[in-house]
């Protein structure tokens, strides 16, 4: 007769303990059950530490290399099986520690073979034909003596195979473990502790979350279904405290056992779960109210009390739902004990971590762990009572106390929607009253040290891992921890631009791209070979790249970044608002305490207030890529350091130089090549200050103005809003919206100056000064990248542009994020500069025929690979920014862009 296969079940995440003598069979159990990868053999390590894995001598090297490899593949998430003999109880001990110190469950699996067939094959190994003949008679009485003590030993599962046969038959099959339920994918409603309030707990399903009840003969609910599927999930604390414990968990258990719901258990159910089992608990904090509720119903339903009994034993300390992304626990659960089992993850699940001390209301002081919270799952739970539910480092407690008097709370997941409704009275007085669960403001302790610092790996949704060197990470942290500005301001920074591929054509500068070193073809070449038909070409501001945060007031500032941020401009038309304004390396763009950063703010949230752009865009804060001009704003001292002392320099020495060699010619002498030369180097530079100059104005300080004469900004994309990044959005509808914003600043402007000129009696002498224009229109010109002549329109357009002084343009693909046919990110936009502005980078000489004919030689793959990573990273950031996520997710993003920027690369590009 067959003896049938028997299965051995293992959890997928444990570490598995092979136990036998030597001989029989555990290595070739290992290899025929489990991955190779799997199985860390002893005789393999000492192998390792003494090239012979018979050299006893190397056995504690061997099990200390053992040991710290299962820890390493443990600390990883990964199963672990290790095969030696393992019939020791000291052995056996080291290895039960090992697994809980790591939170796994240890599983014993005994090849129970007989003494002669292990000799038997021992004799047939040449590398064991030197074994001492008492070795087997002992490791076989110390594997008997063991059988019976495994599992009070700590492993959670034993399976014994006795005989050859029971091996052979033998398969290993991996069981998923309980808490893990990655494969439910939702959409969940999480409800936090009820205690008892079942009133409220059905209004909330009902009402606010769309559930259908359903009761039983006598009327009560004992189960909900919503018409869409979803599933609740409660994050425990059903009982104590609130009038109707059984009727919360009659409805609770009825929807669990129907599968329209999941449940962890709370500290409050763990402790009437021992009550039933007639253990000793102190009956208090509400345990009383429940057991007296469930005694009154104990008549009409005898069967009752030990429902709940089972319901509760039941229950696991937490789940891992939606691939990974979401884990609910009772009293939260640090990233390490995520999908672990062990006593400590369940302790840690029911009641947190406590720093031993107790406050002034005789209260256990609870460890901050969402503090230093980094992981990537969304953690959501409850336990402490708060004034309301905000998210913190990617968690949320959902406890906002509803049987005190304030309201019950659910997270609709992964709409990340919140929802509630408020206590029908105070059931119970708090012991003290309900503190947030953040007290560090809304995002506690945001960044640290750790999350920066070093080599970085940075995972994005659009370019896929990245990484930054740990010098650039370096560069990057003393930039940002001197001179950046409030990092709960600073959700962004924006990518460097790669310029158009280098015009190939003649030298002589006739405007068909002959004697130019960045041409329009070139830009539209480029996209057109990538795919893209239509482009936008958008007039490039002369001026500095500036970043705008803009709040719509305080409230919001304070709700969304955690800080008031802005403040009042000093007496301008525009009463300063919160926000940011920021360089593209992160560095407020005027000086601390300068009233022309909450002028600009505020004149930037009035025109969206008057555009209607607040309530279109359903937000309370706006993210904004501009331009700030004049470029002599910010960069007065490069001007002056390296740009005027050229001008100065050529100013000086030609007349003089000139004059002589004119006077040399009139004398006779033959300098007329040289004389025609240092005229035309005369005259470059002579062009070369008319360029630079071009974008120089004297600014603000003007009495009866309202501070922000000569400033110019032009708003070219807005990046983000509440929920949403914007920056994949069509760049004719980005446009179109920043339209309205410049509009509505010229409506704003010609009122102002009607009611000034009416000298209205109710207005303020600020608002008597006049108003001056801040916000400057994008020009813009649309090209079809197939069609001849519109290809020559565009470069005419630019031609005129740049005729007219302008710097240039930026071509970019009209909808804005574009993969190629290879799939890979195709270039937000390069910049086509104009023939005169490049004069000022690349030198006042940089159009004779030699040098140009050597600058076309210049390399951009190196500029190009960067703008398309920053590019990517700064997507993420957005991305990361409009999901919810924690500061510090965000600005893992942000501070790799910074690092990049240290990238060695050719700044002219």
């Amino acid at each position: 007769m067959t003896t049938p296969t028997r299965t051995l079940a293992v959890p997928d995440l444990s570490l598995v303990v092979l136990i036998g003598t030597t001989g029989s069979g555990k290595s070739t159990f290992a290899r025929e059950q489990f991955k190779s990868t799997e199985v860390v053999s002893s005789d393999v390590c000492r192998g390792l530490v003494a090239d012979d894995e018979n050299d006893q001598s190397a056995t504690p090297d061997a099990f200390d290399l053992l040991h710290y490899i299962a820890g390493k593949r443990l600390a990883a998430g990964r199963l672990t099986v290790v095969d030696a003999t393992n019939v020791q109880a000291g052995a056996r001990r080291q290895l039960v520690e090992l697994a809980r110190e790591y939170d796994v469950l240890p599983v014993a699996v005994v090849l129970d073979v007989p003494e002669d067939v292990c000799a038997a094959r021992n004799a047939g190994r040449p590398d064991r034909a030197g074994l001492p003949p008492h070795v087997l008679p002992r490791q076989r009485r110390e594997l008997r003596r063991s059988l019976r003590g495994l599992e009070r030993e700590g492993f959670r599962k034993v399976h014994v195979l006795r005989g050859e046969e029971q091996v052979a038959q033998a398969e290993v099959v991996l069981e998923r473990r309980y808490n893990d339920l990655r494969h439910l994918t939702g959409p969940f409603d999480l409800i936090g502790d009820v205690h008892g309030c079942r009133g409220e707990l059905e209004t909330l399903l009902t009402d606010r979350l769309g559930y259908v009840l359903e009761r039983d003969a006598r009327g009560r609910p004992v189960g909900a279904r919503h018409p869409q599927d979803r599933t609740a999930v409660f994050v425990g604390d059903l009982v104590d405290r609130g009038p109707d414990s059984p009727g919360v968990l009659r409805l609770v258990m009825g929807m669990v056992a129907a599968g329209t719901a999941l449940c962890v258990p709370g500290n409050h159910e763990n402790k009437l779960g021992r009550w039933l089992k007639g253990r000793k608990v102190k009956v208090a904090h509400g345990l009383a109210e429940t057991i007296e509720q469930l005694e009154k119903g104990a008549a009409e339903d005898p069967g009752f009390t030990g429902r709940v009994a089972e319901f509760i034993d039941s229950l696991v300390s937490h789940y891992v739902l939606d691939g990974g992304r979401l884990v609910v626990s009772h009293a939260g659960l640090p990233e390490k004990y995520h999908g672990r089992t062990s006593g400590r993850v369940r302790a840690h699940a029911l009641y947190g971590d406590t720093t031993g001390e107790t406050d002034e209301f005789g209260l256990p002081v609870r460890y901050p762990w969402a503090e230093d919270y980094r992981g990537r799952a969304a953690v959501v739970y409850g336990h402490t009572p708060t004034p309301r539910a905000a998210w913190h480092n990617n968690t949320l407690c959902l406890d906002t106390g509803c049987v005190f008097g304030g309201a019950m709370t659910a997270l609709r997941w992964p709409e990340r929607e919140l929802v509630d409704t408020p206590a029908e009275r105070v059931w119970y007085e708090p012991v003290k009253p309900l503190a947030s669960a953040a007290p560090g403001g809304a995002e506690g302790r945001p960044l640290d040290l750790t999350d920066v610092h070093g080599r970085r790996i940075v995972e994005t949704r659009h370019m896929g891992r990245l990484s930054v060197r740990e010098e650039n990470s370096a560069a990057a942290l003393e930039v940002m921890s001197r001179f950046a500005t409030d990092p709960r301001l600073l959700p962004y920074l924006p990518p460097t631009m790669a310029p158009c591929a280098t015009s190939q054509g003649g030298l002589d500068g006739d405007g068909d791209g002959s004697g130019y070193l960045e041409h329009p073809e070139e830009a539209f070449a480029g996209y057109r070979k990538d795919g893209v038909r239509h482009v936008v070409c958008e007039e490039k501001h002369m001026g500095s790249r500036a970043v705008a945060l803009v709040c719509r007031n305080a409230e919001v500032a304070r709700e969304r970044f955690g800080t008031d941020g802005g403040g009042t401009d000093g007496g301008g038309t525009d009463a300063g608002v919160p926000g940011a304004l920021y360089t593209r390396t992160g560095r407020p763009f005027f000086p601390d305490g300068a009233p022309e950063t909450a002028r600009v703010l505020g004149r930037l949230a009035r025109c969206a207030e008057e555009a209607g752009l607040w309530d279109e865009l359903d937000t309370g804060w706006l993210l904004l890529d501009t331009e700030l001009m004049p470029w002599s704003l910010k960069a007065g001292g490069l001007l002056r350091g390296q740009y005027a002392a050229v001008g100065a320099a050529a100013g000086a020495s030609f007349p003089g130089a000139l004059a002589a060699l004119e006077g040399a010619a009139a004398r006779g002498v033959d300098v007329a090549g040289l004389l025609g030369r240092q005229r035309e180097r005369a005259a470059d530079a002579a062009a070369f200050t008319d360029a630079y100059r071009r974008y120089c104005w004297p600014v603000g300080g003007q009495s009866g103005t309202d501070g922000l004469d000569g400033i110019r900004m032009a708003p070219f994309q807005i990046l983000a809003v509440e929920g949403r990044s914007l920056a994949a959005r069509p760049h004719d509808e980005q446009l179109a919206l920043l339209d309205r914003l410049v509009a509505a600043e010229r409506a704003l402007a010609e009122r102002h100056h009607a009611d000034a000129g009416a000298g209205a009696p109710d207005a303020g002498e600020a608002d008597r000064t006049r108003m001056n224009t801040l916000l400057a229109t994008t020009r813009r010109h649309y090209v079809d990248t197939h069609d001849e002549v519109s290809v020559a329109d565009g470069v005419r357009w630019w031609l005129d542009l740049t005729g007219e002084g302008g710097e240039g343009m930026v071509v970019k693909p009209v909808q804005a994020y574009v993969r190629g046919a290879d799939g890979r990110l195709v270039q937000p936009g390069v910049k086509c500069r104009g023939r005169e502005y490049l004069r000022i980078i690349y030198g006042p000489e940089y159009t004779r025929p030699d040098n140009l004919a050597r600058l076309r030689s210049r390399h951009l793959g190196h500029k190009r690979s960067l703008a398309l990573r920053e590019y990517a990273l700064g997507l993420e950031a957005l991305d990361r920014l409009a999901d919810g996520e924690p500061l510090w997710r965000v600005h893992e993003a942000v501070f790799a862009v910074l690092a990049l920027e240290s990238e060695p690369v050719d700044p002219r590009l």
